[in-house]
């Protein structure tokens, strides 16, 4: 299943690192404080170990179903995990069992109770983000900044989940410029709450089309697909 690597793959995957090079000088930042995580959503797994040959390490899903098949086919190698996509409840044991690296995607006190309660039985620490619904987008998910902090406090009972940062998805632009106020928005969120005593390194922001904006607003961690393995299908 290995063969030889795709060119354009590794042309793109370079293309990428560039960006994100480019991206934090422009904003006095060290590109090695931004981790790029390739979305991996119905990208076939030997897709994904051509990436990996190509130095790629971060993988981001989706969907608990689709990770499945896919950790098991990479299982041998060396890779991280992310599960970006709106995690439901009945999953959430799954999703601790099945070893993330990161859920970026914890919205609400229900679901935080539930993976704390699934993390002390797997005898482990979950590291996870907040995701903060920042727009009025009814496709969107996330907890609302009027309820943010409670989630947040929250948390500090969770002994076995470790709240790392902030997630976001602005709405869709085809100009990058307008995401940049949700950024912001997030980043703000994000210092308000470690001037109470929360340490939040990671915003976890920015995809194919504005990751360049999100990187000059101060994200730490990118979500790229398409811009690494081209458009995709649902």
């Amino acid at each position: 299943m290995g063969g030889p690597l795709t060119e354009n793959l590794a042309e793109d995957i370079e293309c990428v690192l560039f960006r994100i090079k480019r991206a934090a000088l422009r904003a006095g930042r060290e590109p090695r404080q931004i981790r790029l995580i390739a979305v991996s959503k119905t990208v076939p797994a030997e897709r994904l170990k051509e990436a990996f040959d190509c130095g790629l390490a971060d993988f981001g899903e989706n969907r608990i179903q689709e990770a499945r098949t896919k950790i098991g086919s990479l299982a041998g190698l060396p890779v991280r995990w992310h599960f970006l996509g709106h995690l439901q409840t009945n999953k959430a044991g799954e999703a601790v069992k099945m070893g993330f690296e990161l859920l970026h995607s914890v919205d609400s006190e229900r679901l935080l109770g539930i993976l704390e309660n699934q993390a002390a039985k797997a005898g482990r620490t979950q590291r996870a983000l907040i995701e903060v619904k920042l727009s009025a987008e009814p496709s969107k998910h996330g907890v609302t900044e009027g309820s943010f902090f409670d989630l947040l406090r929250a948390s500090r009972e969770a002994p076995h989940i470790r709240i790392e940062g902030l997630m976001t998805v602005p709405p869709y632009s085809s100009v990058p410029e307008e995401a940049r106020p949700y950024f912001a928005r997030l980043r703000v969120l994000k210092e308000r709450a470690q001037t109470e005593g929360f340490d939040l390194p990671e915003l976890s922001m920015g995809m194919s089309h504005d990751f360049e904006v999100a990187i000059e607003e101060g994200a730490t961690m990118v979500r790229i697909g398409t811009a690494i393995f081209g458009g995709r299908t649902k």
